[in-house]
């Protein structure tokens, strides 16, 4: 059995896959085994799907490189890209279910599901339209001699994808790799499968060859490790915790030396200034930190506010964070769902403990909302040192800590101060003040007056160790071709 029935609050009965989509069909796993997939806001169990084992993702590995080394090469880079939007179009014609879906599954509000749909859709249509543009140039060394090169696909790319996006990283993986002429094994993260299996439902409507997109769903220590080490893929990417990309890393090194790219954890400063406008600084600042449940590699964790107005913003920011809806995802005006498990329930209830034992002040939350489903208050510390772990490690939830600081060169330093670098943001009214600090930050997005403003043509990646590569805009082509180099002899030999 590959597909139950399962019903949405907002969209009414519908057909769940619930096995692997391995050459365009939907197949069960080799050993039969299946894993559950469990409601955050209810703590329920939603169903039980195909758990992909390293003989299916052997099975997934060779469909894939028979497409590539077949039919696919064939394909002209205009039907790629017509694929493509085809697979975009019929994602957003599907908008309402797959958002109902994901907030099942992930529990995120329904609204900001929908806008993670449109965005995949958006960010599929973006390399479509990129498909018939991969080029190489002609280089001119002597007039005998005619040299070029080509941008070719790199093969078989193995995708594994985290849970706080599943759609939109879903797109964001597919997106570039297909746009280039490679094929796909993506495994979608175990805690959130459902809406990457009704989204591989479309892949074949949408015109792809069999074996060019597989979508498998399973545990990373077992099929994400079989992705990461098989001797048969070319390239992996991987989004998710640092820790588990060391290990990406590793298993791809130590195997067929295949290519990485890794988008990983964060640490990321959100600056104020003194001369910031304080009510759209607190807007952006909130949304920095609590979109997503803080479930963000990028969130604005450590807020730096300077002293000329730290006291008024910690007031109207603690006033702000307490208006947040926290409930039901499906509810309109929800703007905090659950977290994604009772693991990350645990482990962020863990780093509020660690920051109460450390001294720092809670100005608001720091406790569990509600009595079932994995819900945590939006929670503000004050009073943080730079050596306390709420301000040195990754907590992944609505958790920030809030710093004062004096000038603009001790903020550089500040906000420089963390292994990580994936992104930050400035608040201020001067431009001189924004492009000087965004400057010299070390960080792959800087945000200025704003926050969390992700688009498919910007890249995005981290510096430090938040990553290798770029997702996202043209940078993340080169992440899937490979140059090279053709010279031609045109006159006669110079040897001989």
């Amino acid at each position: 059995m590959t597909s139950t029935q399962l019903t949405t609050p907002s969209t009414g009965k519908y057909t769940q896959p619930t096995g692997l989509f391995i050459n365009n069909e939907w197949v069960q796993g080799v050993d039969g085994k299946t894993f559950e997939t469990i409601n955050p806001s209810t703590e329920d169990v939603i169903c039980s799907v195909a758990e992909a084992t390293e003989k299916d993702v052997d099975i997934a590995v060779a469909a894939a490189r028979k497409a590539f080394d077949g039919p696919w090469r064939k394909v002209t880079p205009e039907d790629r890209g017509k694929y493509l939007t085809n697979l975009a179009n019929l994602i957003e014609k599907n908008i309402d279910l797959l958002a109902a879906v994901e907030c099942l599954d992930n529990g995120k509000a329904l609204g900001m599901a929908k806008g993670d749909v449109g965005a995949a859709a958006g960010c599929l249509r973006y390399y479509g339209g990129w498909a018939d543009k991969i080029e190489g140039k002609v280089i001119d060394t002597n007039p005998d001699t005619f040299s070029y090169t080509r941008q070719e696909p790199i093969g078989v790319c193995g995708q594994i994808i985290p849970w706080n996006f599943p759609m939109l990283m879903w797109a964001w993986k597919i997106g570039p790799a297909v746009a280039t002429g490679n094929t796909v094994v993506l495994k979608t993260a175990e805690q959130t499968p459902l809406s990457a299996l009704v989204a591989a439902s479309l892949i074949k409507e949408a015109g792809f060859p069999p074996g060019v997109i597989n979508i498998i769903s399973g545990f990373g220590k077992v099929a994400g490790a079989a992705i990461s080490s098989h001797m048969d893929v070319d390239k992996v990417a991987f989004t998710g915790s640092t820790v588990v990309g060391r290990q990406v890393m590793k298993a791809a090194a130590g195997s067929n030396l295949k290519k990485v790219t890794l988008e990983l954890g964060g640490k990321s400063p959100n600056i104020v200034f003194n001369d910031a406008d304080i009510e759209n600084a607190i807007s952006w600042v909130n949304f920095g930190i609590f979109f997503n449940h803080g479930q963000c590699c990028c969130a604005g964790s450590r807020v730096y506010v300077q002293s000329g107005i730290y006291d008024k913003f910690v007031e109207r920011f603690k006033a702000r964070a307490i208006a947040n809806k926290v409930g039901d995802p499906f509810a309109a005006d929800t703007f905090q769902g659950p977290q994604v498990s009772q693991l990350q329930y645990d482990r962020i209830m863990g780093y509020i403990a660690e920051g109460k034992k450390a001294g720092a002040k809670i100005e608001t939350g720091g406790e569990r909302h509600g009595d079932k489903g994995y819900f945590i208050q939006p929670t503000i510390f004050s009073n943080v040192t730079e050596d306390m772990k709420i301000m040195q490690e990754e907590i992944f939830g609505p958790v920030c800590s809030i710093a004062k600081f004096e000038t603009e060169e001790e903020i550089i330093k500040t906000g420089n101060n963390t292994t990580y670098g994936l992104a930050s943001a400035i608040h201020t009214a001067n431009l001189n003040t924004a492009i000087r600090v965004s400057n010299a930050l070390r960080a792959g997005t800087v945000w200025v007056n704003q926050y969390n403003m992700l688009h498919h043509q910007i890249p995005f990646g981290g510096f430090k160790e938040s990553g290798i590569g770029r997702e996202l805009g043209e940078a993340a082509l080169a992440n899937y071709t490979q140059t090279k180099s053709v010279s031609i002899r045109l006159g006669d030999a110079l040897f001989g």
